[in-house]
């Protein structure tokens, strides 16, 4: 008992002397308020007060005039949740209220606080930190400095253009005020003023590193119609037009690109725009090997190959026979069976035909080829499937003053004079249509020409008649054809024994 009363006591006469500073302490600073000259304070001053009470829940701040100022325990806090602070320390404070004699300070800046630092920004064009925190009305509301409300158009928020604008909410960006009025209370900010001037920065700096003929490594950001913009470096952006993304013809660059997709590409110019800002061109099938310079082996005169349509033209259709190598179907070439007028007739954009080349220029990056000799040359057969004196019906293909144009085969079609139709009044020249049957007699083969001339048949009961017929149909005049003049020789042959049993029989 006797040690722990002499305990108390020692405790008590230690604590003496720490009291007796503390109370000198606490009237000198009091002395010293007093004896400076009262100033008078406003909600959103900012002061330097010195800790005078550090209370669980609030703390007494000297203000410098007669009345002490009073602010949360809570404002001192650091991240860990302590109080760094002692009495006798300096905090920087704001006044946030004053009645009376009453003043409330605290280490958060107040409205008026916020609005003088977002004018002083704006005076000095200075940008300021922003969070995206809606879409309204042609913009968004963006909150400055954790308090102040601003308006972004939805044109300023970006260089690009903006279709929804849900990708912005919640994000934080560093804005240009572009209008401060009414205290405060009307903000108008832009990030695209800078951006614009970072980038305008970046792209000076881009166009003294680099030099047209470059190759450099990008990254698609955005793809249109007319072709896609590559990032090849920070906010710098080129165009590659469509005509430049491959060496084969793209009609939508979304077909062969994707956006976040690396390419290699070529820088074919930088200029000024009207603008100021830097045009950027650049080229993905040139940054690789041009495909003329190492056609591939299959593409020579004589071969037949398949390729795909690309285009169809009035004088014919393009074909692609290897990536960025195209050769020309001419009109002339489309086919030997049927008078072509356009070339979508045959063939369409994007179907896969087969064709025989007939020539290839390197030089002038030109290949000719032909639709119709691919499938074979029909005329290849005529002698022996139309031999002269030949009784074949064909269709009317085309009436001219001159004569008719008759297709006895595909591909294969020759005149019928008017002269020698008329010789046979029965023969019904004014009377047929386009598409009628009409039987004929072979008269005259030019085949170099690729050139046959009909006559109309004689009387079909006369012996000099059945002395020439190869067939008595179309269809009969075909399979005889294709075994060739065997085959009609030993049919000749047949019908006159035919005829021979006939007459005995007494038919």
């Amino acid at each position: 008992m006797t040690n722990e009363n002499n305990h108390n006591e020692n405790d008590d006469f230690e604590n003496e002397p720490a009291k007796k500073a503390r109370s000198d302490e606490f009237a000198q600073m009091l002395a010293e308020s007093f004896s400076k000259p009262q100033k008078k304070l406003s909600v959103g001053d900012k002061i330097q007060g010195k800790i005078l009470v550090l209370g669980k829940e609030d703390v007494f701040v000297s203000t410098g005039g007669a009345n002490d100022a009073m602010m949360k325990r809570q404002d001192l806090l650091d991240a860990d949740g302590k109080v760094p602070y002692q009495v006798g320390d300096t905090v920087e404070v704001y006044v946030t209220q004053i009645r009376g004699p009453e003043i409330s300070v605290s280490t958060k800046k107040t409205a008026k606080n916020l609005a003088d630092d977002l004018e002083d920004a704006a005076d000095m064009m200075l940008p300021v930190e922003g969070r995206v925190a809606e879409i309204c009305k042609g913009g968004f509301r963006v909150t400055l400095m954790g308090n102040k409300i601003a308006f972004c158009p939805i044109s300023q928020m970006d260089t690009r253009r903006i279709e929804g604008g849900e990708e912005y909410i919640g994000k934080k960006f560093e804005f240009m005020i572009t209008k401060f009025a009414e205290g405060g209370r009307n903000i108008v900010v832009s990030r695209r003023k800078l951006l614009e001037e970072q980038r305008g920065e970046t792209e000076g700096s881009f166009a003294e590193e680099h030099k047209e003929g470059d190759v450099l490594n990008g990254t698609v950001t955005r793809i249109e119609k007319f072709g896609a913009f590559v990032s090849v470096a920070p906010d710098v952006d080129g165009l590659v037009h469509v005509s430049e993304i491959a060496w084969s013809r793209v009609n939508d660059p979304h077909e062969v690109l994707h956006v976040g997709q690396g390419v290699t590409v070529k820088l074919l110019k930088m200029e000024n725009s009207e603008e100021g800002r830097l045009k950027i061109s650049l080229s993905i099938k040139q940054a690789g090997t041009e495909p003329w310079s190492s056609l591939p082996s299959k593409i020579e005169a004589g071969q037949t190959i398949e390729g795909k349509v690309t285009r169809c033209v009035k004088f014919g259709a393009f074909v692609e026979l290897a990536p960025g190598v195209e050769g020309l179907i001419p009109m002339s070439e489309m086919s030997y069976g049927r008078r072509v007028v356009r070339s979508d007739e045959l063939v369409k954009e994007g179907e896969r035909v087969t064709v025989m080349i007939k020539d290839v220029n390197p030089e002038t990056h030109r290949i000719s080829l032909s639709l119709k000799d691919a499938g074979g040359d029909p005329w290849a057969m005529v002698s022996y499937k139309f031999p002269v004196g030949t009784i074949v019906t064909g269709k009317l293909e085309r009436r001219e003053p001159y004569g008719l144009f008759i297709r006895i085969d595909d591909g294969v079609t020759g005149l019928l004079p008017k002269s020698k139709a008329m010789e046979n009044a029965e023969f019904p020249f004014e009377k047929l249509k386009i598409g009628d049957d009409v039987t004929v007699q072979i008269g005259e083969l030019r085949l170099e020409e690729r050139r046959i001339s009909f006559d109309v048949p004689g009387d079909p009961n006369a012996e000099d008649w059945k002395k020439h017929v190869q067939q008595s149909s179309g269809s009969l005049g075909t399979l005889g054809g294709s075994f060739g003049g065997a085959f009609g020789a030993a049919l000749k042959g047949a019908l006159e024994n035919k005829d021979k049993k006939d007459k005995k029989k007494g038919k």
